[in-house]
This record gives C-alpha cells, structure tokens and sequence, in this order.
C-alpha cells in the first residue's frame, strides 16, 4: 500500500470548526514535547499543551496558538480538538499583552488566596497568542 502524499489536517474548537486542508506537514504542541507530523505517521492520541502550532502547504508556514485539547494522528489525517486555537492573524494583540501584564503582576505579587496555576496558565497563552501574532506581521 502507498503512504499518501497529503495530510486531511482538521482543527475544531467547542465554537467552530478552523481549519479542513490538505497539508504537507504539522508541528504540535503535545503535553510531553513538541511532535512533527509528515503523511504515513504511525496513529497516535495525544494531549495537548499550550503552544504554538504550525503547518506547512507547499513552502508556506501557517500558524496558531493552541491550549488544551487532543490530537489525533492517523497516516493520512491530523485531527485536533483545541480547547483554544486561534490563527496568528486573528490574535489581537493589544489585549494578549493586558493579559500578559495581568498575569505578569499576579504572578509577582501573590496573595495568599492567589490560585498561582490559573495566573501561569494565563501568562502561558497570553505569550503563545503574542508569539504567534509576531509570525503574521514579518509574513506581511
């Protein structure tokens, strides 16, 4: 049997669908690393972590911010169900940085009632959404 040349990459948050494309290749954010995926991967589930995610058409990068959720790798499709996943042109990005510094003032003044997970996560996606939105203005 041959391996395909194309990935079926699909992206679905609970609000929408983001993505249906055929693709060359995908970078993850897995809980336990980043993973590269090519067309003939071996199946696999995965949980997902903050991070950036990209995939490749051709020579052209595309980027997204991704929180949370799971992937699944088959030898011809990439599913993956976001808890969060945003495209590097849709992040605004004044409002990642406020919550950047929110989460940057939490953290460096904590009280006692301060749940110090809830703030690192928040510092997490703020900088992946300001991350991302950087690879869309040195494309345009």
């Amino acid at each position: 049997m041959a391996l395909p040349q194309k990935l079926l990459l699909e992206i679905v948050t609970p609000d929408h669908a983001l993505v249906r494309e055929e693709v060359d290749e995908v970078q993850i954010p897995g809980s336990e690393g980043y993973f590269g995926v090519l067309p003939g991967h071996t199946p696999l589930l995965a949980t997902l972590k903050i991070g950036e995610l990209w995939y490749r058409i051709g020579q052209e990068k595309h980027h997204l911010a991704i929180a949370g959720g799971f992937a699944e790798v088959l030898p011809d499709r990439v599913t993956i169900l976001a808890q969060i996943a945003e495209r590097s042109q849709d992040v605004d990005v004044d409002r990642a940085e406020a919550a950047r510094k929110r989460a940057e003032e939490r953290l460096a003044r904590p009280v006692q009632d301060l749940d110090f997970e809830r703030a690192r996560v928040a510092l997490m996606k703020s900088l992946v959404r300001i991350q991302v939105s950087a690879r869309a203005r040195t494309r345009a």
